[in-house]
């Protein structure tokens, strides 16, 4: 451990390094059941997704335990899944059949994109071109759509004629055990309890098995209700098999509509680079791995990772792999080398076995992780400058509003890059504009060339 890790050097052990990959594990062991259910909203099947996601989070931690030595872990990040089922399949890809196997290719692409702009250093010039606020409000409206997601999945927020949006019916088990789940992370939150998320998932989930043997939840398949009591035979033990999945990839519709699939890639490419850079700069910080001049160490390598993870968990069938924020909460238990990396990433394997628990939460019981997660991406909008040069200002806002208001992470980009693109141009600002961001804008103005034609 100590020629792997180089444990003396970090000033650490091999229990604390461990003890810490078990605290980063519990925190985001949530996305194993969050995942298959969003995804699953596309098409894909549930347990395909569950392995899936289990193995490309296994694959991409281990490479930056090895190889970056770093105590960071990745997995299905969250707002690329959402991003991935209800902007690309349920919505510019509506009415195509199986629209994921696009979708998948889109993540493909990404991946390999990030590894051509990884080995050639050029991921950290394209994130420090966007301005600030621009990523701030993207983050913040990520945060409000998949909480949004949630509420809507759980019957929290229903669909009207009149208002567009409406509460839902508070005497169904699953928006009062939603609401009852999101109160409990919350109260957790507050005590500092260890994986808060996801016992708030299982204690919801517990609470509608409750609801269930005394007759409040009715199991009913035809209405999407199905039982929430778990199958624990001995052969549901074997992990879903990933054949429906495994480099199910469709080029073919994307040879008649290029345009359309390079916004679809980029929009996964915007979000996914800076949101990494973010957060593996964020993580790296708490746990004083910053040289003197705030630069991270072998950097190249915790990117390469990232890209690496991603063109393998679209092969494996799950959406964009990157690195994952909960890593802060090893890291505050001491962990700081990539042994605390390595013990998450062996967990990931040993969660194959538990399919059965993890696949038998519903939705409901999950949509409080949603909200709870969209609540700490949202407070990013504390950080924007709304008094500061209005392009960045506006800019930073409409990506805010538009994600949510339309349904779609990629409008909300959109929206606030042209915005604060033409305000710029409008000022008199050219100079301040960074030669990649015009590449990014003429992307976007494509887009809605395809939408209005």
């Amino acid at each position: 451990m100590e020629k792997l890790f180089k444990l003396k050097e970090h000033n650490t052990t091999v229990k604390t390094e461990v003890m810490a990959g078990i605290t980063t594990f519990l925190t985001m062991a949530y996305i194993l059941a969050v995942n298959p259910n969003m995804l699953n909203a596309s098409g894909m099947d549930s347990g395909a997704v569950f392995t899936a996601t289990a193995l490309a989070s296994a694959l991409a931690t281990f490479i930056m335990a090895f190889w970056a030595n770093y105590p960071i872990a990745l997995s299905a990040g969250m707002g690329l899944n959402a991003y991935f089922a209800y902007t690309v399949c349920l919505g510019q890809l509506q009415g195509i059949d199986d629209p994921w196997k696009i979708a998948l290719a889109a993540v493909l692409v990404e991946g390999i994109i990030f590894i051509i702009l990884s080995f050639f250093k050029l991921r950290e010039t394209i994130v420090n071109a966007i301005p600030e606020n621009l990523k701030y409000g993207i983050t913040s409206g990520i945060g409000l759509f998949i909480a949004f997601v949630g509420l809507k999945g759980a019957g929290v927020v229903v669909s009207d004629d009149s208002t567009l949006v409406a509460l839902g019916n508070f005497g169904r088990p699953e928006v009062a055990l939603c609401l009852i789940g999101i109160l409990v992370i919350a109260v957790m939150n507050h005590y500092n309890v260890k994986g808060s998320i996801l016992w708030g998932i299982l204690i919801t989930w517990v609470l509608g098995i409750i609801a269930q043997l005394t007759g409040w939840y009715v199991v009913d398949p035809d209405a999407g209700a199905a039982s929430l009591i778990p199958s624990l035979s001995a052969s549901s033990f074997i992990p879903p098999s990933i054949s429906s999945t495994f480099c199910k990839f469709d080029f073919a519709w994307i040879g008649s509509h290029v345009s359309e699939f390079v916004v679809i890639v980029f929009s996964f490419l915007f979000v996914d680079m800076f949101d990494t850079i973010g957060t593996v700069i964020g993580v790296a910080e708490k746990a004083d791995l910053l040289d003197e001049d705030g630069n991270l160490p072998r950097v190249g390598r915790v990117l390469m990772a990232d890209a690496i993870g991603t063109v393998a968990g679209s092969m494996l069938g799950t959406s964009t792999v990157t690195s994952f924020v909960e890593s802060s909460s090893g890291v505050a238990e001491g962990g700081k080398t990539g042994l605390t990396a390595m013990t998450t990433g062996i967990l990931f394997l040993v969660a194959l076995f538990l399919s059965p628990i993890f696949l038998a939460i519903p939705s409901f019981a999950t949509a409080p992780a949603l909200v709870i997660v969209g609540f700490f991406m949202a407070s990013s909008i504390k950080k924007m400058e709304f008094d500061g040069d209005l392009a960045d200002a506006v800019g930073g806002y409409l990506a805010f509003l538009m994600m949510p208001l339309t349904y779609s992470i990629a409008n909300g980009i959109m929206f606030g890059v042209l915005a604060w693109f033409i305000i710029k141009v409008c000022t008199g600002q050219l100079k301040k504009i960074h030669p990649v961001m015009y590449i990014v804008c003429a992307l976007f103005i494509i887009r809605v060339i395809t939408i209005i034609i």
